[in-house]
């Protein structure tokens, strides 16, 4: 009598609990709370003009602000993205603590993140800070929300790109939350931290508004929130997908 062959074991799908939907409903409502009322406020150009001048902005073209925090980060985000969709065949580390389906989510989250922000980003008329008169431009200053109003600028600068190079991440606290809490957490910090950090860099140089930095990562935490209700309803058409047996370790072949 032969055996029967062996199937992976597939990871329970359970939807999740009502009090972790409402927890993210509240802090996703509170954020966007957060980003109305700076908008709200009015505050960008002030902000704006600690960094800079009717003579411009001086750390436009600051090597540091150029080459590390602006170009080095844009490859280092997109290594990073490589690595994500490299992983759902040859995961690393902690990733191989996930099932296949959840290493996509990651990859996919990511992605999406950055198209969001990039087509919404070529769809705006705002044009940049430094493309003001009130810092040596041409443009006038005209809320982001004033749509189809043109400010004699270039546009295309609404919300921040460069930022989304840290917060298209968020996604993955979605992905590991369930399996691995304590990553999630540290995940979260990380890609919150870098967005961040990216997008003062970019108010630095003049390139963004504050408010384009924080309405980037709101729009990344909702996509990653979306794709994360998407994945769970998803699972249970492909459970072989979804297998939680992890890949031997090739390192150690």
């Amino acid at each position: 009598m032969q055996p029967s062959p062996v199937t992976p074991s597939i990871a329970p799908i359970t939807p999740h609990a009502p009090s972790q939907r409402h927890t993210l409903l509240f802090w996703t409502l509170g954020a966007l709370a957060c980003v109305v009322a700076w908008d709200a406020a009015g505050q960008d150009l002030a902000f704006a003009q600690v960094f800079g001048s009717s003579n411009g902005f001086p750390m436009r073209d600051q090597w540091f602000f150029v080459q590390v925090l602006h170009e080095g980060a844009r490859r280092l985000g997109w290594q990073l993205v490589l690595l994500l969709a490299l992983s759902v065949w040859w995961p690393r580390g902690f990733l191989r603590k996930l099932d296949a389906s959840e290493r996509l989510q990651m990859a996919v989250s990511a992605l999406l993140s950055l198209a969001v922000v990039s087509i919404t980003k070529n769809l705006s008329a705002t044009s940049c800070p430094w493309d003001l008169a009130q810092f040596g431009g041409v443009a006038r200053h005209v809320s982001h929300w004033a749509l189809g109003v043109l400010d004699g600028g270039s546009g295309r600068c609404f919300p921040a790109g460069h930022a989304s190079a840290g917060f298209a991440f968020l996604g993955g606290y979605f992905a590991l939350r369930h399996k691995l809490p304590s990553a999630a957490r540290w995940w979260l910090a990380g890609a919150l931290l870098a967005g961040f950090v990216l997008g003062a860099a970019q108010q630095v140089r003049g390139a963004h508004f504050m408010s384009h930095t924080l309405w980037t990562g709101w729009l990344c935490w909702v996509t990653g929130w979306l794709c994360d209700l998407a994945a769970t309803a998803l699972r249970p058409r492909f459970p072989h997908f979804a297998s939680t047996t992890t890949p031997p370790d090739s390192s150690h072949a």
